[in-house]
């Protein structure tokens, strides 16, 4: 699977159940292997900072699906 392809699927909190975003960047060790994700949160009309990116660790993910990245999120 390529970034490219991950970068399409949204990202969900299953603690939550809320839309986190989705990947715009990726963090990789010297051996290549991904550390963590970029995630650009979902804007709504009420957001107004310019900071909201955030970082979801590979440890955190339980399951890529063909549509969406389920994440266990406690305190985003």
């Amino acid at each position: 699977m390529r970034l490219s392809d991950l970068q399409t699927k949204k990202i969900v909190n299953i603690v939550d159940g809320r839309n986190i975003g989705t990947i715009i960047d990726a963090n990789v060790k010297e051996d290549g292997i991904i550390e963590s994700f970029i995630i650009e949160q979902t804007k709504n009309f009420f957001s107004f900072n310019k900071e909201s990116d955030t970082m979801i660790y590979w440890k955190d993910i339980t399951k890529i699906g063909e549509d969406v990245i389920l994440v266990k999120k406690g305190n985003i």
